[in-house]
């Protein structure tokens, strides 16, 4: 097990297509917290299929280059106010999906196929902004049935917290299965973990449908309340306060920046550009 977040995110490589959970579903904010700390530049966001905080604070930061996500939000507490600036100032490439199209392309690749079809995004205005899809005749129907053709994607990282590790290498993301898909397609899957546990989860019987084995995982970080402000079910909430906070101080450069020195860099030295 690596000690620290930070040692995760300096395997993430600048440019890097990386796949992120919804802030209802496990995002390690340990993590990128890790990445704005070292300076990480010219990421490819994939929200799987939304993003929300982990997200903005990276734009914010200009750590980004792309977004590929069906929305980005802070859900109640509003707009991503560093994503919305960022693409109405087209500093920032918006590539539009939607939530079926981003799970189906990552199950794709988590069945080692080049696409699979889908039928719901047809006569919407995103087919003709995909290269990477294709409508064509249901080969299965004698009678005119266009379906789409999704291309799949491969993450190049995936990115997410989890309750509990094992001394297998294991991580239990319990109800969370899309970040099973999230893990088998990715290249490299870095997980924090609030708890570190002994033995093999998978021995066990009410644990096991929970787990991710540690053949999908390529590197592990405790790191307690990783997941804060958001929340891990059964342990801690989503703090709404904090996210209220963030939401009104991130609407200017300054009150970001104000943001980052509190709660990111905590007394360390920031990089982020005046």
């Amino acid at each position: 097990m690596a000690a620290r977040a930070e040692d995760l995110a300096g395997r993430v490589p600048d440019g890097a297509l990386v796949a992120l959970p919804p802030d209802y579903s496990l995002p390690s904010m340990a993590l990128v917290h890790a990445l704005i700390r070292r300076n990480a530049r010219g990421l490819r966001l994939l929200g799987v299929p939304v993003l929300g905080l982990s997200a903005d604070l990276l734009i914010g930061a200009s750590c980004v280059a792309e977004v590929h996500s069906s929305a980005v939000s802070l859900g109640e507490a509003g707009l991503a106010p560093r994503f919305s600036e960022a693409a109405e100032k087209g500093s920032l490439k918006v590539v539009d999906y939607t939530c079926p199209a981003v799970h189906t392309a990552l199950q794709a690749t988590e069945k080692g196929v080049p696409f699979m079809p889908l039928r719901g995004v047809l006569g919407s205005d995103l087919v003709a902004g995909h290269a990477d899809w294709q409508v064509a005749q249901n080969p299965f129907s004698s009678a005119k049935d266009p379906i789409l053709y999704v291309a799949a994607i491969v993450p190049d990282v995936a990115l997410f917290h989890a309750r509990w590790a094992d001394e297998a290498g294991n991580v239990w993301v319990g109800r969370r299965r899309e970040l099973a898909t999230i893990a088998h397609a990715a290249r490299n899957t870095y997980v924090t973990v609030e708890e570190m546990r002994k033995g093999d989860m998978l021995d066990d019987e009410l644990l096991a449908p929970g787990v991710i084995s540690s053949v999908y995982i390529t590197a592990l970080a405790q790191a307690p309340r990783g997941a804060a402000p958001l929340g891990v079910a059964d342990l801690y909430a989503i703090d709404d306060a904090h996210l209220a906070m963030y939401a009104k101080k991130a609407r200017t450069v300054d009150g970001f920046r104000q943001y980052l020195d509190e709660f990111v860099w905590q007394g360390r030295k920031s990089s982020l550009p005046a």
